[in-house]
């Protein structure tokens, strides 16, 4: 089993929207054990996405379904515009 992280630095003002944004690309997606964090200390705007996958190759499919799926691309529309940068961790979990 693996814990997908994504963590993003939110724009100003643009956390809870990206987090929003997020829970529904989702709920979408299916993801198993999936939670949407947001900061309460540590840098400022922070918002994580993590969920768990089986192997790495369900993720490689899931994301190539991200890549191509109409329905996630229309939801994740000016998603790219509410964050700064960010990070993707992968950990296989004992």
């Amino acid at each position: 089993m693996y814990l997908i992280r994504n963590t993003f630095a939110a724009k100003p003002g643009q956390a809870g929207k990206l987090a929003n944004q997020l829970k529904e690309m989702v709920s979408i997606g299916k993801l198993r054990n999936s939670r949407i964090l947001t900061d309460v200390s540590g840098d400022f705007n922070t918002v994580v996405m993590e969920h768990e996958m089986e192997t790495l190759a369900e993720w490689e499919s899931l994301m190539e379904r991200y890549r191509t799926d109409p329905q996630i691309r229309s939801l994740a529309a000016g998603y790219l515009d509410l964050w700064t940068a960010g990070k993707r961790e992968l950990y296989k979990i004992a």
